[in-house]
């Protein structure tokens, strides 16, 4: 069944469309939430207080994007509010902590490092750059870090991820722009 015929659903008070919605959007939900506030115990608590958010604002949903975006922006704002209210530090630690990443840096295990997967040597290696583009991206101000997460890691077009964050597409290539650069800078610090 779709995601909107879920929602539409939902609306109408079906609790099991809704949970169905929650099972299927709750990974890549907290996927965001964690990079966004890098921290797992914060993830989790966004993630809750955005379905609760969703929950509460479903007559509201107008169907202009879809509900995987809608449901991107809701987690996005969740986070940021939680980023908001603590002190400005992003602890690395628990970011990075192993079993904890949600499959994060998915993105990053194709194409870039390829040529490194055909010998264990060569995951190892290709293991350590991803670590440290991840630990890269945790250390980048929240409004670079947001749009490189939604763009690079989960894999949003730059469509939806203007969407989620309520930009035009050219000031999100710009956001983008900025990010990268700084994500390169900080890359090579690490070298």
């Amino acid at each position: 069944m779709s995601d909107e015929a879920l929602l539409a659903k939902a609306v109408k008070g079906d609790q099991g469309a809704f949970d169905l919605l929650v099972r299927r959007h709750t990974p890549k939900m907290y996927r965001v939430a964690l990079r966004i506030t890098g921290s797992a115990a914060e993830a989790e608590d966004v993630v809750q207080d955005a379905w609760i958010s969703a929950w509460r604002a479903l007559s509201g949903f107008r169907g202009d994007a879809a509900v995987s975006t809608w449901l991107y922006r809701v987690v996005t704002n969740a986070a940021l509010g939680q980023v908001r209210r603590r002190r400005p530090t992003v602890s690395l630690d628990a970011a990075m902590a192993p079993g904890e990443q949600g499959g994060s840096g998915a993105a990053f295990e194709g194409a870039a490092f390829a040529d490194t997967a055909a010998n264990p040597e060569g995951k190892v290696v290709r293991a350590e750059q991803v670590e440290a583009v991840l630990r890269a991206i945790a250390t980048l101000d929240v409004s670079q870090r947001v749009p490189l997460v939604l763009r690079e890691l989960e894999g949003l077009s730059y469509e939806e991820v203007a969407d989620v964050l309520e930009v035009s597409v050219p000031a999100l290539r710009s956001r983008l722009h900025r990010a990268r650069v700084a994500l390169l800078a900080k890359l090579r610090e690490i070298r």
